[in-house]
């Protein structure tokens, strides 16, 4: 019998016994995959697009922090990406480590699987400490009231024994829909709880390296921290029933309608930064035609707290020139000028309007 006060180190191996693809889970993967395969496309619409999709890589990394009680604001947040030398809280540094770890994981699977060797180096980066499988015993999981609510499986055999087949599970060749072995692979990263901290938010940097490895986006633009923390209760509930009543079908509804909602929602969101693209492109050519440039258009929705020298960066125009187009910019009210501190930044309300919109 499951007891929650002890190691799990009963933890079943992948694949589960119960059946997996019923008809009710494979009816939403099939409107899952249609929302996702929209997506894709959108995302392919976006001009320069990892450097505009790291807007939206900023928002999962604030919020898939905020699950694990990480909270900093976007104002913090987006001024510390864009000054990555300057002094932030404890906070905002560790969302802005999350971001860097989904980029690196990113780079990673396009020259290697995903792997625990992968697994580790990524939540070394989002915690910036020499983490490891854990070898230490006594982690136990509270619920609100601190009681204890799950104790992960624990000595390092067991532990890396769990992690292997989870390897093996991804890259088996069972005729599983992708985004059920999905749901499957996040249960058991977060069962099996391998670090001491950082669990939570690499086990959901997987979910979208994962999507990415298997052709279905091309770019990191999927992220369920939202969803997550708009259904917190049912997240932990769903967790809950397949470690003690084996409710696997629950919970792989679950992610898969996190999947569906959160692709529309990020399709509507990129629709909306096209179409102000589009707007802000007329504006500029209207009021200020001779500045107007591809490339300063893409800038200032790749920086939403632009600087000077980020046009300097990008070859756009020297020091002056620059200050001048920016300036430029925030008297015909495409941006606004702030001053913090010694440093003056050029602020795309509009375009935080629609990142945080979700």
């Amino acid at each position: 019998m499951f007891d929650r006060n002890l190691p799990y180190n009963d933890l079943p191996l992948l694949p589960p016994e119960a059946e997996l693809e019923t008809k009710a889970t494979l009816k939403q993967a099939i409107v899952a995959s249609r929302a996702v395969a929209d997506l894709r496309g959108k995302a392919g619409l976006i001009p320069n697009q990892r450097m505009m999709i790291d807007s939206i890589v900023l928002q999962e990394a604030r919020m898939s922090s905020e699950i694990e009680n990480i909270v900093t604001t976007n104002d913090e947040l987006y001024r510390a990406a864009a000054d990555m030398d300057g002094l932030f809280d404890s906070h905002t540094k560790e969302v802005l480590r999350y971001r860097q770890a989904i980029w690196y994981g990113y780079e990673q699977i396009q020259k290697r699987p995903l792997s625990v060797n992968l697994f580790v180096e990524i939540v070394r980066i989002i915690k910036q400490i020499n983490m490891d499988v854990r070898k230490t015993t006594g982690t136990k999981l509270s619920g609100p009231n601190g009681e204890t609510v799950y104790t992960p499986p624990e000595g390092d055999p067991i532990l890396r024994e769990k992690l292997s087949n989870l390897e093996q599970f991804i890259y088996a060749q069972e005729d599983i829909d992708p985004l059920i072995k999905l749901a499957v692979m996040h249960y058991q990263f977060e069962a099996i709880h391998p670090f001491s901290d950082g669990n939570g938010r690499t086990g959901r940097i997987l979910n979208i390296l994962f999507l990415v490895e298997q052709g279905l986006l091309d770019m990191p633009v999927l992220f369920l921290s939202h969803y997550i923390l708009e259904n917190k209760n049912d997240y932990y509930d769903g967790l809950r029933r397949v470690t003690e009543e084996g409710q696997w079908e629950q919970w792989i509804l679950y992610i898969l309608k996190g999947i569906e909602i959160t692709a529309k929602e990020t399709s509507a969101q990129i629709d909306a930064i096209l179409g102000l693209m589009d707007v802000v492109k007329n504006v500029i050519r209207e009021k200020a035609e001779k500045i107007y440039s591809k490339e300063l258009l893409e800038m200032i929705f790749m920086h939403p707290y632009c600087k000077i020298k980020f046009l300097e960066q990008g070859g756009i125009a020297k020091r002056q020139t620059a200050s001048t187009y920016l300036q430029t910019l925030a008297e015909i009210g495409v941006l606004r000028s702030e001053k913090i501190g010694r440093e003056n930044y050029y602020i795309n309300d509009a375009l935080l309007h629609i990142l945080m919109s979700r």
